[in-house]
């Protein structure tokens, strides 16, 4: 079986080799590997970014849940997420694991196109060069993806995370996207934490997206479960990835979660 995870958010605040949260990750991935699984990380940085880019003295702006990400942004965002990558890595591999970094440039991984204005570098959702990937997965490495792509005149692209991971698991026929972020579950009403979802379908999920009542930040999130599940992955799991061992509770239904199914 071929799992895509995606963390992200303020479970990576912590990136030392003792983070807690990184420690459960490599020992959730390490028994997914000795079970004989196929798994793939993509990180995202929000918080990093946002650190660097007040640093600078310059504005974060989120437009649909996506960064807007001109020129000087650009060089800040890749600055932040080749930084969380080396440390995800270096954390992962201190635990026993055999992780290599990627951005979307190595290999020419990860292809887009800007989303044009108002978000400027930003891109769309991916094209991925699979076989990049399923060379190191076949190596018995773990590849940690950062979602940096190229564009046509291999210039750098701002993707969201959420995306890259559901283009990765689209493309590389995953049986499972897990979404690990800040949030516990989907809600059918954002501001409502009692409409949390436990299980919703394909279609169900895109009544929320095309309603508007998943947006913001759960938008992409929303956006790449449907991009991994049209692909045909069997499921999509969402979960908090700040709470102990999340890899594994979500995928035993340990902790709470979301599950997207066809």
């Amino acid at each position: 079986m071929t799992l895509v995870i995606k963390v992200g958010g303020h479970a990576l605040d912590d990136l030392s080799a003792a983070s807690a949260v990184l420690c459960d990750l490599a020992t959730d991935v390490a028994r997914l590997r000795e079970g004989g699984e196929r798994v793939v990380l993509v990180h995202g940085g929000g918080p990093q970014i946002a650190q660097l880019l007040a640093l600078a003295g310059l504005e974060s702006r989120f437009v649909d849940g996506l960064r807007v990400t001109d020129e000087p942004t650009m060089g800040f965002v890749a600055m932040a997420l080749a930084d969380v990558n080396l440390r995800v890595v270096a954390a992962l591999n201190h635990a026993g694991l055999a992780a290599v970094g990627l951005t979307g440039a190595d290999g020419s991984l990860l292809h887009s196109t800007s989303l044009g204005e108002p978000w400027q570098r930003a891109g769309g959702a991916p094209s991925v060069r699979a076989d990049v990937v399923l060379a190191l997965v076949d190596a018995g490495f773990v590849p940690v993806v950062c979602s940096v792509a190229l564009d046509a005149q291999g210039g750098l692209l701002n993707c969201n995370a959420d995306a890259a991971a559901g283009a990765l698991a689209r493309a590389l026929d995953a049986d499972r996207l897990v979404l690990l972020s800040d949030v516990d579950q989907i809600r059918s009403d954002a501001n409502d934490p009692a409409s949390a979802l436990t299980a919703l379908t394909r279609d169900e999920l895109r009544s929320l997206v095309d309603s508007g009542a998943a947006r913001e930040g759960m938008r992409p999130k929303a956006e790449a479960a449907l991009a991994a599940l049209e692909g045909g992955a069997r499921s999509v799991t969402l979960a908090n990835g700040g709470r102990a061992h999340a890899l594994a509770g979500a995928l035993s239904g340990e902790i709470p979660t979301t599950e997207v199914t066809q």
